[in-house]
Order: structure tokens, then C-alpha cells, then sequence
């Protein structure tokens, strides 16, 4: 491997290495709130009380004149996710100036992987269901998300003793991957623009650009966003949309004087609020489905849920895996001497977890009442279990190699050393 060699796994820069440990110590948490979300929403909804689960989700709120009338549901994809988009946003925009993503060298092995693992999961999807008439082709874009909370726990819990790099790498990949599914939800979901709110939101956020630089406190920046989320909720464009642009606007470098940025400062603070206030509520109102036995049978045999499942499991860990085996083949890419192919198999297979933005676009996919949108609720629930079952299985096994392979070297060495010694057997 000469000097000019990329390594693809490389040791972590300094603000890459916070970046990591900061996101690794809060989605563990996040993935929790998320799961008891879920749960909670299974259980009401399968309950003798799930009349009661459907006429709160459907309750109406706010102001028609504003046209803020919107469902408890609805406000918590529209709204509370917001909050969960903001810090995806400030998380976007320390990778790019202090992350891993600085670098486009380093940037190009996740940005090349993240984009294989959407165009392959896409595909699968599509074929399925044009091997059925091609009905349900507007979904293609659900299997295309990795939930980052789910697939860093899951490979926090089993994946302990791999290399810190590999673990690095998945959580860059589900940046990169946010980023692109941020794209496709604003670009292909944009229903009805109103170029004047458009305009209007993105005033308002750079107003908040330019205040956020000046120590602007918090009773002025707080409403300014509310106002941005609102112009960009009467634009057309998905309000979610409007918490990315904010958070991208935060200044991620300190200042003269400052240990921290205020992108940095930021993410602290709102993170909580986002994995244990804002996630879990939109998933206790957007995972409510059917478990009944015929409910099941339904998501077996509809296409959506079929392409869904498919692309989760197999299409993303296959684009993955694909993309980054071409990067090496045909460029001076290569793996890190202490990361296998088998090693990056088993992140490719957890970043099949796509759970809130998987949730999300297949609500803006499929409607609530027509015939896909509760099997592919159910079908991205299946698909994300199975895809973290598995991913759990090949990473306590890699684990395991790791282990044995340290203790090995640890005896060959200590071995030679002894056989070093002055009289030594």
C-alpha cells in the first residue's frame, strides 16, 4: 500500500472523534425512549382500547386560519420531528467542518457506501413490485433510510470489541444517509409550492443565521424558528425541512475564547429533547399498526410491504457492500488492516434499521387509509427487527474473531518475550 493509498477506515480526527463519542453516548439512550415508544404504540393499538389510540391520533388541533389545523399525528411528524430534523441538521454541520466529512478523501468511502445502500434498497423495491403490475411504485424511496439511534445501539451492544474506525464508519454512513434522505423528502414530497412562504421561511432562517453569530438569546431565536417551521409548513415543502436548514446555519467552529461551538453547545442541549421527547411521541403516534393474523397475512402479500422487507434486509447491506468493494477495486481505496470484509458485512447488515425516517416517508408515501400504508408500517418494522436480529448474530460473531485474534497476538507476544529472556524454556 503505497503513500498515496486512501485508507478507507482511518484513524478518527479529533472533532470526528467527539462528534462520535457524543452521538454514541446519547443514541443508546434514544434507541431505548424509541423502542418504548414503539412498543407502547403496538400494544394501545392491539389493545380493547384502540379506538381510543385512532380518535386521539386523528384529534384536530390549531388554528384552521393559519392552516395549523392539524391532527395529534400530524403534529408530531410535522412538528415535534422538527425538532429531531434541527439536530440531524447541527449533527450534518459539524461533520462537515470538524467531522469526518471535512475531509473529501476520507467522506468519499461513507458518501459512496450511503449512496449504494440507497440506490440498491430502491431497486429492490421497484422490482418487486413490478414483478405485481407495478402498483405501489411511490414508496420506493422508504427502504431507503437507516435510523441511527437503533443501528449504533444495536452495534454498541454487540459490536463492542470491533474496530473503533468500523464503528465510526456506520455512523457516518447514517449521516450521509440522512442527508440524502433530507434531499428526497424535500425535493419529491414538495406538495403544491408557494414560492412567497418559501421565500419567507428562508428569510427568517437567515435572520437566525445572522443572530445565531451574535449571541442572540434564546426568547428571540425559539420564535423565529416556530415562524420558519410555519412559513415552510404553508410552503409546500416539508416542514421537517425547515429544522435541517436551521441547524445548518449554526456556526460549527469555536469562537476566540469558546471550548465549544455553538453547533456543539446546541446538539447538547436539544439532543434530549429530540430522542427523548420528539422520537418516541412521533413513534407512539406513527407505529400503532395491526398485528392480527390477517393483518400480517396482508403485509406478507401486499408489494409495498414486500419491496419494503426486501430492500431493508438485503438490498441495503447489498449496495453497501457493492459500492464499497468497487471504491477498492477501482480506486487507491483500501480497508484498514485491522477491518474485513466479513467485519464490514455485518455494519452494512444493522444499517438495514430504518425505522423514524423509513416511518416518515412512508406516511408521505401512502396515506393513512389507503391500502398500503399499514402494511408498510408493519413491513418497515419487520424489515428493521429482522435486519437488527441479524445484523446482532454477525456482530457478536466478528466480536468474537476480534477477541480471539487479540489474545492470540497478545500470547504470541508475550511468548516471544519470554523466549527472549536470559534462560528462558
Amino acid at each position: 500500500m503505497n503513500d498515496r493509498t486512501i485508507n478507507a477506515f482511518g484513524s478518527l480526527s479529533p472533532g470526528g472523534r467527539r462528534n462520535f463519542t457524543d452521538t454514541l453516548r446519547a443514541e443508546n439512550a434514544g434507541a431505548i425512549l424509541l423502542a418504548i415508544g414503539t412498543v407502547l404504540a403496538l400494544i394501545w393499538a392491539n389493545s380493547p382500547w384502540r379506538d381510543s389510540y385512532t380518535d386521539l391520533s386523528n384529534t384536530v388541533v390549531g388554528p384552521a386560519s393559519l392552516h395549523l389545523n392539524l391532527s395529534v399525528a400530524n403534529w408530531a411528524t410535522d412538528g415535534l420531528l422538527t425538532i429531531f430534523f434541527f439536530v440531524v441538521g447541527l449533527e450534518l454541520k459539524r461533520e462537515f467542518v470538524t467531522g469526518q466529512l471535512r475531509n473529501p478523501a476520507t467522506a468519499a468511502v461513507p458518501i459512496v457506501a450511503a449512496v449504494g445502500g440507497m440506490i440498491t434498497p430502491a431497486a429492490v423495491y421497484a422490482l418487486v413490485n413490478l414483478a405485481h403490475g407495478g402498483p405501489s411504485m411511490g414508496g420506493w424511496a422508504i427502504p431507503v433510510a437507516t435510523d441511527i439511534a437503533f443501528a449504533v445501539a444495536v452495534l454498541t451492544l454487540f459490536g463492542r470489541r470491533l474496530p473503533i474506525a468500523l464503528r465510526a464508519f456506520l455512523l457516518t454512513l447514517a449521516v450521509v444517509d440522512d442527508l440524502l434522505g433530507i434531499v428526497v423528502i424535500a425535493v419529491l414530497y414538495a406538495d403544491g409550492l408557494a414560492f412567497g412562504w418559501l421565500g419567507a421561511a428562508l428569510l427568517t432562517i437567515g435572520v437566525l443565521a445572522g443572530l445565531t453569530r451574535r449571541h442572540v438569546t434564546a426568547w428571540i431565536l425559539v420564535p423565529l424558528a416556530v415562524l420558519a417551521w410555519a412559513f415552510m409548513h404553508l410552503s409546500g415543502v416539508h416542514a421537517t425541512i425547515a429544522g435541517v436548514l436551521i441547524g445548518f446555519t449554526v456556526p460549527a467552529l469555536a469562537r476566540d475564547g469558546q471550548d465549544r461551538s455553538v453547533a456543539e453547545r446546541w446538539e447538547h442541549r436539544w439532543r434530549p429533547v429530540s430522542a427523548g421527547l420528539a422520537v418516541p411521541v412521533f413513534a407512539l403516534f406513527a407505529a400503532g399498526v395491526s398485528l392480527s393474523p390477517d393483518a400480517l397475512a396482508t403485509t406478507l402479500t401486499e408489494p409495498a410491504a414486500q419491496g419494503v422487507i426486501l430492500g431493508l434486509v438485503a438490498g441495503k447491506p447489498l449496495g453497501i457492500m457493492l459500492a464499497t468493494f468497487a471504491l477498492v477495486t477501482l480506486t487507491r481505496a483500501a480497508l484498514d488492516q485491522r477491518v474485513t470484509w466479513l467485519d464490514l458485512l455485518a455494519v452494512a447488515v444493522v444499517s438495514g434499521i430504518g425505522f423514524t425516517v423509513a416511518l416518515l416517508i412512508g406516511e408521505l408515501s401512502f396515506a393513512p387509509g389507503t391500502p398500503q400504508s399499514e402494511p408498510v408500517k408493519a413491513g418497515i418494522l419487520i424489515g428493521s427487527l429482522a435486519s437488527a436480529m441479524i445484523g446482532g448474530l454477525l456482530l457478536t460473531w466478528r466480536s468474537r474473531a476480534h477477541q480471539r485474534r487479540r489474545r492470540a497476538s497478545g500470547q504470541g507476544t508475550a511468548g516471544r518475550q519470554a523466549g527472549e529472556r536470559p534462560g528462558a524454556a
